[in-house]
């Protein structure tokens, strides 16, 4: 019988992160070392992002950037899967013209511009 005494917080913090859930897996794969760490900053102008990717070279990672999400993952070899993949939900529509990413010391640091925000405009009716 279990009391509080003599359960193992270890064997219980295993048990929390092998529940089976995409929520307590996502953790216990970022405990793992599967996902990269990530940070993220936010101001008027724009949001910046950066990836802890110690090892590997820009040549290792895909970077795709869709209106209003952006996506990273590492390039498998050929024929292979890819090992992971981050996409995260943006709050604005990014200015892809303006958006960069740099690579340096292990570092990716992604900076993605908001888009001119679109005003009304006012259409004249025919008839």
């Amino acid at each position: 019988m279990n009391t509080l005494m003599n359960i193992n917080p270890w064997s219980f913090l295993d048990d929390f992160l092998n529940a089976d859930s995409r929520l307590f897996k996502s953790m216990r794969d970022r405990a793992a070392g599967r996902f990269p760490p990530v940070n993220a900053f936010l101001d008027d102008n724009a949001i910046y992002v950066e990836v802890e990717l110690p090892g590997r070279t820009a040549k290792d990672v895909d970077l795709t950037l869709d209106p209003q999400a952006v996506t990273i993952a590492d390039k498998p070899a050929e024929g292979a899967e890819c090992a992971w993949r981050r996409r995260f939900e943006l709050p604005f529509r990014v200015n892809a013209e303006k958006a960069s990413a740099k690579f340096t010391d292990g570092i990716l640091r992604i900076e993605l511009p908001k888009a001119e925000a679109v005003g009304s405009h006012r259409i004249a009716i025919e008839g």
